[in-house]
């Protein structure tokens, strides 16, 4: 019998091909293979072979990447255990066939495209994402992953993939080289996959910023997305017509204390943007009260200060510029802004 033969008393016809040569033991009992027959095609030289505890491989070949992807959701998936069998719904394309279970990891980043990822082809290890409840150990080529909240999956070539920035974090959490932690974050903000400060929150919550390669990695990453940032808001200026501000400056009352710095001012119209490229720390309750207190200062001498996020300057900066000018036309009818000295940052 071969991989492609139908199994009685259900066809298999209903099913992809890759779901064809991967099956669950719940899965071939449904479709008449008993334990005995199951035992002999998997002996050593029979045509099908154990994959994962419970998932058989039907054909006597090494694997394909694709192989082992689905045998790790189907070794990992809630209905891959005995009881309902996990098949795919013709008619049904938002019905997972892996329910409770998603790639993540190296091999998710390698579904996305990451250069800096490992090919599937060469990968040991696929780590899958389960519920923290879910009684379910790592096995064979499978590491468990356990999650308090198990995220939407991002569906990549049909197989269901963990959000970028928590398979970003689940790849950290098991990398010790700093060069390949530097470059698979970099690359995340480099291609618009997630921006700065979500993934470090990310990081954040995986308590993985209390180590030192993970936190050089991200000071790397910050500063190259505040400067990605600082690009588009120049961008924003100039292609939506707006007047030249006096760009990266620290602000002073004359003879008094330091006000803060901004990324851009507007003297005559006493108007300030601050981008907000902060990374969360754990002093992050801390950090934000400061940045309250500046910016409530400001406003009550009379500076209108526009606060702005790299994500919003990306997807929307036309609607960033409208606010720019509006505030800036809005001058005119405020009462004039306490005199500030401007001091180039």
């Amino acid at each position: 019998m071969t991989h492609n033969t139908p199994l009685s008393p259900r066809p298999l016809r209903h099913l992809s091909e890759v779901h064809r040569r991967v099956l669950s033991a719940a899965q071939l009992r449904s479709h008449g293979v008993t334990t005995a027959e199951l035992n002999e095609r998997c002996r050593d030289g029979g045509p099908w072979r154990l994959l994962l505890p419970n998932v058989v491989l039907l054909h006597s070949g090494g694997p394909t990447s694709e192989e082992r992807l689905h045998g790790a959701l189907l070794y990992a998936s809630r209905e891959s255990t005995p009881g309902v069998p996990a098949q795919p719904r013709a008619g049904d394309p938002h019905r997972s066939p892996y329910p409770e279970a998603m790639i993540t990891g190296l091999a998710a980043l390698a579904l996305y495209g990451f250069a800096a990822a490992p090919p599937l082809a060469s990968a040991d290890r696929v780590d899958v994402l389960v519920p923290r409840l879910r009684r379910l150990r790592s096995a064979g080529y499978v590491r468990v992953r356990r999650t308090a909240e198990l995220p939407t999956a991002q569906a990549v070539s049909g197989v269901p993939v963990a959000p970028v920035r928590r398979a970003l974090a689940d790849a950290v959490a098991r990398l010790t080289d700093a060069d390949t932690v530097r470059l698979l974050l970099t690359e995340a903000v480099r291609e618009g996959h997630c921006e700065p400060a979500a993934l470090v929150r990310e990081l954040n919550q995986a308590r993985l910023l209390s180590r030192s390669h993970v936190v050089d990695a991200v000071e790397s990453l910050v500063a190259e997305g505040r400067a990605a940032a600082e690009d588009r808001l120049y961008r924003l200026v100039g292609e939506h017509r707006l007047p030249d501000p006096v760009w990266n400056v620290d602000l002073r009352l004359p003879g008094g204390p330091y006000l803060g710095g901004v990324d851009a001012y507007w003297p005559e119209q006493a108007v300030a943007m601050e981008l907000d490229t902060r990374a969360p720390h754990r002093d992050e309750d801390e950090r934000w009260a400061e940045y309250t207190r500046k910016r409530e200062h400001l406003e009550r001498l009379g500076i209108t200060v526009v606060h702005v996020t790299p994500r919003r300057l990306r997807e929307s900066a036309e609607q960033q510029a409208a606010v720019v000018r509006t505030a800036l036309m809005a001058a005119g009818d405020r009462d004039p802004a306490a005199y500030v000295v401007v001091l180039p940052r």
